[in-house]
């Protein structure tokens, strides 16, 4: 059939087939493997800055105390916080402080003291298996799980690893994200 088309016709076939196998394939790398999220506000602030664009990945066998992760909250609301404690683990807030299976939250990222925010959230709380105990590191400012509680997984949309922002000085800037 393609020995009708004379050569320039069948190019355009060919390239046709191309971009629409590379549309194919940049859709399944977005739906199944990473995705994009932007910062809004200032409750991740010093890590991330508001307007910030963060790109996540799908691919995660579990997480981990200190992954910044992309969110989705039964709101249906977008957020980017950072996972303290996972299934089993223990939350206790006294004085401000953190504290994660009564070891105080090494917090060298967390900004600001860190109040209850609901009477939902009694404290010790334990978190059920499949959840995760998610904060913002400016924790004065923050709508995270001391407002909303626990995030089960599923919610998760992925975990962070790069993070492209405008900075004031220094103009556009690429940062790989650390999870310590």
């Amino acid at each position: 059939m393609l020995e009708r088309y004379n050569g320039s016709k069948l190019d355009w076939l060919h390239d046709s087939l191309f971009f629409i196998i590379l549309i194919v394939v940049i859709f399944c790398v977005f739906r199944f493997c990473i995705g994009i999220a932007i910062v809004s506000g200032d409750s991740m602030s010093p890590t991330l800055a508001d307007g910030d664009f963060v790109v996540y990945t799908r691919i995660v066998p579990q997480y981990r105390q200190g992954d910044i992760v992309s969110i989705r909250v039964a709101s249906g609301d977008y957020y980017v916080k950072r996972v303290i404690a996972t299934g089993g683990d223990v939350v206790d807030l006294r004085d401000g402080i953190i504290y994660v299976n009564d070891e105080q939250l090494d917090g060298h990222w967390a900004y600001g003291e860190t109040q209850e925010e609901s009477v939902a959230i009694i404290y010790p709380y334990t978190v059920r298996e499949g959840n995760v105990f998610v904060l913002g590191d400016n924790r004065t400012v923050s709508m995270d799980s001391r407002t909303f509680g626990e995030v089960n997984v599923s919610q998760i949309r992925g975990r962070i690893f790069l993070q492209v922002g405008a900075g004031t000085s220094n103009g556009l800037y690429i940062r790989q994200i650390n999870h310590e």
